[in-house]
């Protein structure tokens, strides 16, 4: 049968200790990681919509966000953990056949990752549509 006086025993409490302060300094490593954001803050018509990406292995898997029932909006950054191997950003023209592509904008490494949030590029505008419609957009990449 086991017992557990052993547990009152000094050597074991000091083990006890020892595993329980490495366990603590393992999670606190792995929370106190910061991961790569990529955030855009898109405007159409007066409104603002933020989008927020995080670091993905599959660019398939990032849907375009609607923007304003007149664009949409695409940003991926493709990497693991926190590296980056390239950002790509996408706007499309609503219309009644479906999406159509207006830009694809390439960003590509070294990529200089800091608690404060920097520009990855100046702010855009883009004009689409027979009406000549208005996308603004600006985005920013920090550790988050």
């Amino acid at each position: 049968m086991f017992s557990f006086s052993h547990c009152n025993d000094r050597r074991w409490r000091h083990l006890t200790h020892r595993m329980a302060a490495c366990f603590a300094t393992l999670w606190l490593a792995d929370a106190v990681q910061a991961s790569p954001l990529l955030r855009c803050q898109v405007a159409y018509g007066g409104d603002t919509q933020t989008i927020n990406s995080p670091v993905s292995s599959d660019p398939y898997l990032i849907q375009a966000i609607d923007i304003g029932g007149r664009f949409s909006f695409k940003a991926v950054m493709v990497g693991h953990d926190r590296r980056i191997d390239y950002i790509k950003l996408y706007a499309y023209l609503q219309t009644a056949h479906g999406d159509v592509p207006i830009q694809e904008a390439r960003f590509d490494p070294p990529f200089e990752l800091s608690s404060t949030a920097r520009p990855l590029g100046p702010a855009t505008m883009l004009y689409a549509g027979p009406l000549e419609r208005e996308l603004q957009y600006q985005c920013s990449l920090k550790d988050d």
